[in-house]
């Protein structure tokens, strides 16, 4: 049965606004947790609420070899290390840095499809669009290159590196894991994630910083539910009906969320920089989005 266009839409914004806003959250909860106590903590949790969705659902577990593959795959390259480093990385970078850092992910799930998966088509207008979406980004944070070796510095390359390990897995699950569910692909590496960041921060990080406050079981539970399992439910579901290369161009909206909401609840700077960088990132938006626009319309006549 065809999809509406409207689902797919509503889809589209609404991991487009949630995830605009993690960035805040996963900042909040490090007032008062430990990164990987904190990432930990949310992908267990949001494991649990998956499962739990999965027996109201009827959901089963897929179990098949390549399904097990990909589970561990995606439990250690879509979550325990990109999300690592995410969450150190959110340390010592600005929340809005931090998801205009992540902006290199469209960029290299276009050069793995490439690669990986000729039938994805990307076309000049795709290719164009992506590339006023990036000078976008670039302009936003330009002020913030910096050729000291800070933690601020390692911190950006670490974003920068999770979103090229995200878009590779996105690539290998568009083109490998069309036969999973979108609850049940999720279940297993987000418990994976949770265990394994959990015993990593008990054995390695100071858990006397660790306090358990409103902020941080807030931010979790919120992260847990609306930043896992709300989110990657809807991008897999997504995944699965639209070009992957579109989907990622997520990476380009979530920045102005992030910045928008970082400066309104933490004060954060938001200049004319960063408003002309936002308006050249939708610009490159609609015009990745013209041909099907366009497509669409003739279509409707």
């Amino acid at each position: 049965m065809k999809t509406s266009p409207i689902k797919i839409i509503l889809g589209y914004a609404l991991i487009c606004l949630i995830w605009g806003s993690t960035w805040l959250a996963i900042r909040a909860s490090l007032e008062s947790l430990t990164p990987f106590i904190s990432g930990g903590s949310r992908f267990l949790l949001a494991s649990l609420f998956i499962l739990i969705l999965m027996k109201v659902r009827g959901v089963s577990l897929q179990k098949d070899k390549e399904s097990i593959r990909l589970y561990l795959l995606m439990g250690f390259l879509s979550f325990v290390i990109p999300f690592g480093l995410v969450y150190w990385a959110e340390q010592f970078v600005p929340s809005g840095l931090a998801s205009v850092l992540f902006g290199v992910y469209p960029f290299f799930v276009a050069i793995f499809s490439y690669f990986r998966m000729p039938d994805e088509a990307i076309g000049k207008l795709k290719i164009i669009g992506m590339t006023l979406g990036f000078i976008g980004i670039v302009a936003i944070f330009s002020d913030s290159f910096t050729t000291d070796f800070s933690n601020l510095f390692l911190g950006m390359i670490a974003v920068a590196l999770s979103g090229i390990m995200q878009a590779w897995i996105a690539v290998t699950l568009k083109k490998s894991g069309k036969h999973l569910n979108p609850l049940s692909m999720n279940f297993i590496p987000m418990f994976i994630a949770g265990i394994v960041g959990l015993i990593f921060g008990l054995l390695t990080e100071n858990l006397s910083y660790i306090k358990i406050n409103q902020t941080a079981i807030v931010s979790v539970l919120y992260l847990a539910f609306f930043g896992s399992l709300v989110t990657f439910t809807v991008f897999y579901w997504l995944m699965k009906k639209i070009n992957v290369i579109m989907l990622s161009f997520t990476a380009f909206i979530t920045p102005i969320i992030a910045l928008i909401l970082g400066w309104i609840i933490y004060n954060e700077v938001l200049t004319t920089q960063h408003l002309v960088g936002s308006v050249l990132v939708l610009i490159g938006l609609l015009t990745a989005n013209f041909d099907s626009i366009i497509y669409n319309k003739i279509k409707s006549k």
